[in-house]
């Protein structure tokens, strides 16, 4: 009897400890991944940026360069580029040739710096455990994560790193109106070096643009 009732105890344990270990994995994935972005002395990614309705459909797809170093950053698309110092921010908008100038806060600047978006996992967020998966013909982990509130930017969201480099492969934002962002990353480099001006906009290289300051 007392044989038994000890068997029906550990597997309680076992079956109770399961989670948080599997928890503790995904947390382990994410800091070999925040960490090995964060440190580097200068990234480079190519991605694709789509936009999904409610029924999945995608309504707006562009493509893009990053280049970033620690919370710096620059972004390219065919319709804007965003440099990021870590304070300022200059937003070029290519269709009317016109820069924003705005110095934006933490939750402003959190949708879209790579390395807040990677980092996004370390408050407010309770961690599935790593689901094997293919992103763009590789295998990679997929990481969900849930809000622990309903104060967040997003309902979801769902990061997928590639375990031999713990690069970032794709990252899937859903907000609470139920659209979705998916961020497919195709080329990632963590050996650039480059210089703080690289994400400060320099007005000479822009002749006629008009800057508007919002600071």
């Amino acid at each position: 009897m007392r044989t038994r009732t000890l068997l029906i105890l550990v597997s309680m344990l076992t079956l109770t400890l399961s989670p948080a270990q599997e928890a503790n994995q995904s947390k382990t994935i994410l800091d070999k991944a925040y960490t090995t972005f964060e440190t580097s002395k200068g990234i480079r990614l190519t991605f694709t940026l789509s936009t999904f309705d409610l029924t999945n459909t995608p309504i707006d797809v562009q493509t893009g360069e990053g280049y970033a170093k620690g919370n710096k950053f620059k972004l390219d698309t065919e319709a804007m580029t965003i440099w990021f110092d870590g304070e300022t921010q200059w937003v070029l908008m290519k269709e009317v040739n016109e820069v924003n100038i705005s110095q934006p806060s933490a939750q402003e600047i959190a949708s879209i710096s790579p390395l807040a978006l990677l980092g996004i996992y370390k408050e407010g967020y309770t961690l599935s455990p790593p689901v094997t998966t293919t992103v763009n013909g590789k295998r990679a982990q997929r990481i969900d994560m849930a809000p622990t509130s309903n104060r967040g930017d997003f309902q979801s969201v769902s990061v997928t790193i590639d375990p031999t480099n713990h690069a970032l492969s794709r990252i899937i934002l859903t907000g609470h109106n139920g659209m979705k962002t998916r961020i497919d990353i195709t080329e990632y480099n963590v050996s650039q070096h480059y210089a703080d001006s690289l994400f400060i906009f320099n007005a000479s290289s822009y002749p006629g643009v008009e800057i508007v300051d919002l600071r």
